[in-house]
């Protein structure tokens, strides 16, 4: 298996896995993909529901991670992925349960990790991975992140303590929930520095590009990348996807619900899809920072710029510049790296491109099956309280914009949303809509009393130059 990227005109040799590991960003600006998905056939997911349901989560992504991942040993790799995986780091020993909900949902709880989200399920394998090869290479890396709220304490939570590695997450000045700001600042380990931005979440993934986009500075401090950039994420990602298809009675299609906001999540649902899984469609649901609805439903996409971009009740959305939506750009446009450069170098500069009136977007449903909506505060609380009521789960409001939007999208069938983070996360907008609050794992108890580690910058990359050269 060997990877390219997305603005690859030049033709190069493919890269091995571990080197795109610790690279994050190609060198060209492009991201990673692998020159061909492998193909999973309908025997094999009949092997691998068994394998599942004997052997448990870890067993299942050791056989889809191995496929994306020639390079290291089998048996180093079956190690990585059960510690990343073990079930005592997780609220719920299946790792991915699923929930039967109302009118044919299903809910794949994703937030049993250690830093209550979604994220964990990359992060942890990542964690692993970064250590492996490291020691392997006997190597240090520094990791410069953006969140909007939970890739960061995920990645700290999976990264602390790693030898040779440094980390310096960005996070957007007051944008995060308090307790995703406890989650984060709380942790006093020398290695990890927390960086408050002055802007969005836009404008952190841009001064994490602007860093890694310098050659020099980039080989100079060993800059590595934790955002779903990494190509890494995503193919940890895949693993879930399969996963609760597998723990969804029967062998049907079903379609997927996802929130979105910087498209890493429904991209590893889309590589899932071309891999052979039966998706039936994949729901993009945004809230009102919705970048990639409107691309979904005209062809057209407009970033827009910090003023634009709304701080919402589901703030890890409050996106406006989807990194890993070149990734299926590239696919969409039957991987033409030079027609992707043009779309994200040269037209997007003047903020938007429009890809209406081209023969791929015409035929993108049908060979992609992605359909899109987008909600509102009102419908976060609305869905809040109906699950409650019907289900007796609660979820937090960005699983509330998945459900909401699945269940308005016309799609018949089985879908299965997927949650973002445990409902704690989000307190503030879980009282307004139920009166109550949310419960809360032992592990959080009194965060946000603890002293705070954070350091705060202009939205400047020289002002991270200088912090990260310290």
């Amino acid at each position: 298996m060997r990877y390219v990227s997305t603005r690859d005109t030049a033709g190069l040799p493919g890269k091995r896995f571990s080197d795109i590991l610790l690279e994050g960003l190609a060198a060209d600006g492009g991201l990673y993909l692998p020159e061909s998905y492998p193909a999973v056939s309908a025997e094999t997911l009949e092997d691998w529901r068994v394998l599942l349901e004997r052997d448990g989560y870890a067993a299942l992504a050791f056989e889809i991670i191995r496929l994306f991942v020639d390079d290291i040993p089998d048996d180093d790799l079956r190690g990585i992925v059960d510690r990343a995986y073990a079930p005592t780091k997780f609220l719920d020993p299946a790792i991915v349960p699923v929930t039967a909900m109302a009118d044919g949902l299903w809910l794949a709880h994703l937030s049993n990790g250690p830093s209550a989200a979604f994220k964990d399920m990359a992060m942890q394998l990542l964690g692993e991975l970064f250590a492996y090869e490291l020691g392997r290479r006997g190597e240090s890396i520094t990791i410069v992140g953006a969140t909007s709220g939970d890739t960061g304490s995920s990645a700290e939570y999976a990264l602390r303590g790693k030898p040779g590695v440094r980390v310096f997450m960005l996070s957007p000045l007051g944008r995060m929930t308090p307790f995703q700001q406890a989650q984060m600042f709380s942790i006093d380990d020398p290695a990890i520095v927390n960086v408050a931005v002055e802007g969005v979440f836009d404008d952190c993934q841009d001064l994490v590009k602007e860093l890694n986009g310098d050659a020099e500075f980039k080989a100079r401090h060993r800059l590595g990348a934790v955002n779903s950039i990494n190509w890494a994420r995503l193919m940890a990602q895949v693993v879930y996807y399969f996963a609760a298809w597998l723990r969804v009675p029967g062998d049907e299609p079903v379609s997927f619900a996802v929130p979105s906001g910087n498209f890493g999540n429904i991209a590893a649902g889309h590589i899932a899809r071309e891999m052979g899984l039966p998706i039936h469609r994949l729901i993009l649901a945004t809230n009102e920072n919705n970048v990639l609805e409107e691309f979904f439903g005209t062809g057209r996409y407009r970033i827009r710029g910090t003023e634009e971009t709304l701080a919402t009740s589901s703030p890890s959305m409050d996106i406006s510049k989807a990194s890993n939506f070149e990734r299926f750009v590239f696919d969409l446009l039957g991987r033409d790296a030079a027609r992707v450069r043009s779309l994200f170098v040269d037209e997007l500069a003047d903020g938007e491109f429009d890809l209406s009136g081209t023969p791929e977007f015409a035929g993108q449903l049908d060979r992609f099956g992605f359909v899109s909506g987008a909600s509102t505060h009102q419908d976060r609380l609305d869905e809040i309280r109906r699950v409650l009521a019907d289900d007796g789960l609660m979820i937090d409001p960005h699983t509330a914009d998945a459900v909401h939007v699945a269940r308005l999208s016309g799609v018949e069938g089985r879908i299965v949303v997927l949650e973002t983070a445990l409902p704690v996360k989000f307190a503030e907008t879980i009282v307004e809509a139920t009166g109550q609050e949310p419960p809360r794992p032992e592990r959080f108890v009194g965060i946000e009393d603890l002293p705070r580690h954070v350091v705060e910058i202009p939205r400047d990359a020289n002002a991270l130059r200088a912090l990260i050269e310290g």
